[in-house]
């Protein structure tokens, strides 16, 4: 009894030791496996074949795009989402709609898509939302939709954080004036506005080529227009605290300023559609409002001049109203009544400007073909904004146009979610 005893011990304590040893064996396995993995790039844990395809190639402008374009608004996250898009050509393919505006340089100064750019690369001014922007404006294009792109230019907070010194700083904050470069080289004393934003030097040349490469590989990639936004000086903020490394208020204009940069735009993109973003208050204002934006200097320079006639955006008081908001078919007609009204004049004038032969001259008569595509409300603000209020706004684009239909070119329609009121533009 005592020998089977003692055996009976050893047994259980050798298979106690071997289950030990094995379970010491495999964690120190498994260890070294974690260890190794977590070293590989994520990709190599993926099967081979999971490598996502590249994109196609540079693709064409649409054949036969729409002689009047009705477009809606895209963000570049919306664009990437199958959903979203799916959404949105299904909404396009259902109504009068027939183009598409989508971000590709957006308001925090990133560009959208994977852009093959020296400067994009080297400020890390890329983040890819748009995985295949090729397929994306072949797709859009197989389907009739004319595709714009639209560029966010001096509202640039990630220009301003790794090129200082082409920003807006606070006067309060830099130890020397615009006489000293040197003031403008730490990214601390940048200026900001009212959402916190920074903001590029309108005077500063060598943003004006930086977002003039960045429309150009748009132009190369097959969209159909460049639209160009935040193409003024800064309208909120402490105004006052604005200290500008190139533009000097005491020998400059702002109008002048803005009015140089857009005839560099045209002389740049030569042969391509481009159109302007403007406030809505220049079809009524003859002054730049203090943003450097008069409504002729886009008429020379752009094909189509889209002036964003919000309601909400109105003053209170504006035509006596309290709540222009409310209003939107008296705002938007009045607003475009004016706009209409001094595109004719402008162009009367420059018929009796260019009967001379000079160079001068017909290079002016070659830029007066300025078309007015409004943006339009088709969100709430200041009040509800349903399917009437919003045909209401789309009713008066077209009723003033009567005496000159050919220089209104349709409208697009502006949501920050993108989602948009089908029964204000439905097919019946």
């Amino acid at each position: 009894m005592r020998f089977s005893a003692v055996v009976l011990i050893l047994t259980v304590a050798g298979i106690f030791l071997l289950k030990t040893a094995l379970v010491f064996f495999w964690q120190k396995t498994n260890d070294v496996i974690l260890s190794v993995n977590a070293g590989l790039p994520e990709q190599q844990e993926q099967p081979v074949n999971s490598k996502k395809p590249a994109d196609i190639e540079n693709q064409q402008p649409l054949f036969n795009p729409p002689n009047e374009i009705k477009a809606v608004y895209a963000t570049s996250f919306s664009a990437a989402s199958q959903t979203k898009l799916n959404y949105l050509l299904e909404l396009i393919k259902n109504s009068e709609l027939n183009a598409i505006v989508i971000d590709i340089k957006t308001f925090d100064g990133y560009t959208a898509y994977d852009i093959k750019n020296d400067l994009v690369e080297k400020y890390k001014a890329k983040e890819i939302r748009i995985s295949k922007i090729n397929s994306l404006i072949k797709k859009l294009h197989d389907e009739g939709v004319y595709v714009i792109a639209r560029i966010a230019v001096f509202q640039d907070p990630m220009l301003a954080k790794v090129r200082p010194d082409l920003a807006i700083h606070k006067k309060s904050k830099i130890s020397s004036l615009p006489t000293s470069s040197s003031a403008f080289v730490s990214s601390s004393t940048l200026w900001y506005d009212n959402k916190k934003l920074a903001w590029i030097d309108p005077a500063a040349k060598e943003a004006w080529d930086y977002n003039i490469a960045i429309a150009k590989d748009a132009v190369a990639r097959g969209f159909d227009e460049i639209n160009f936004d935040y193409i003024r000086f800064a309208s909120d903020g402490d105004l006052k605290d604005m200290a500008f490394p190139f533009y000097n208020s005491k020998t400059t204009l702002k109008r002048k300023v803005m009015k140089n940069f857009f005839e560099y735009l045209r002389i740049e993109l030569a042969g391509v559609k481009i159109s302007a973003d403007l406030f809505g208050l220049t079809a009524v204002n003859k002054d730049d409002m203090g943003i450097g934006q008069v409504i002729e200097d886009a008429y020379v320079n752009f094909d189509y001049v889209a002036p964003m006639v919000y309601p909400s955006h109105y003053f209170s008081g504006f035509l006596n109203y309290k709540n222009p908001a409310l209003f939107p078919y008296e705002v938007v007609r009045y607003s475009m009544e004016n706009a209409l009204k001094r595109l004719i004049i402008y162009n009367k004038q420059l018929i009796t400007n260019t009967v001379s032969t000079t160079a001068e001259s017909l290079v002016i008569s070659r830029k007066s073909s300025a078309k007015l595509r409004p943006w339009l409300q088709d969100f709430d603000l200041g009040a509800s904004y349903n399917a009437d209020k919003v045909k209401k706004e789309i009713q008066a684009v077209y009723d003033p146009a009567s005496s000159a239909p050919e220089l209104i070119n349709g409208f697009m329609l502006w949501n920050p979610s993108n989602v948009y009121t089908k029964e204000a533009f439905s097919v019946d």
